[in-house]
């Protein structure tokens, strides 16, 4: 590999100024503290509120479909999982269908803490549209999808 040329700073505020990644990393970090914040006197983050929330469903689903669900790898979902099993809020059983595989369901508690925590999802999620405005939270929304 040759010397490549330095970066100059001006590059540098162009990246900054004008990379999707990372203005999606910036927006992401301070959403998801904007939601850890709100959520803490229910006792969850963010993650873990959108974990419970993607098993709330009629019938418990596999690890693999919810791992598709929130775009993480199952290794990562696993690890997610087991402080909300340990409080109770969720069981992992054996899938009679597949004995390899595993179903996850929200408990009573989970379900309980789930519902405490809605109104508060709401109300802040009212508030992030409010700042963005109604319309281009619809587009963000939109455009998120797009790249998933």
């Amino acid at each position: 590999m040759s010397n490549p040329e330095p970066v100059s700073f001006a590059t540098t505020l162009h990246v900054r100024d004008h990379c999707l990644c990372l203005a999606t990393q910036r927006a992401a970090r301070a959403l998801a503290r904007r939601f850890d914040d709100a959520l803490r006197p229910v006792g969850l983050s963010n993650g873990q509120f959108s974990l419970l929330m993607a098993l709330n469903r009629p019938k418990p689903p596999s690890i693999g479909a919810v791992a598709t669900l929130l775009a993480m790898d199952r290794t990562t979902l696993t690890a997610n999982l087991k402080p909300l099993e340990r409080r109770g809020l969720l069981t992992s059983t054996t899938d009679p269908e597949d004995r390899r595989g595993r179903l996850l369901e929200l408990t009573g508690a989970g379900r309980q803490v789930l519902a405490a925590a809605l109104p508060i999802w709401r109300g802040t999620h009212a508030e992030v549209d409010r700042l963005i405005g109604e319309g281009a939270a619809a587009a963000l929304r939109e455009g998120l999808k797009a790249v998933v």
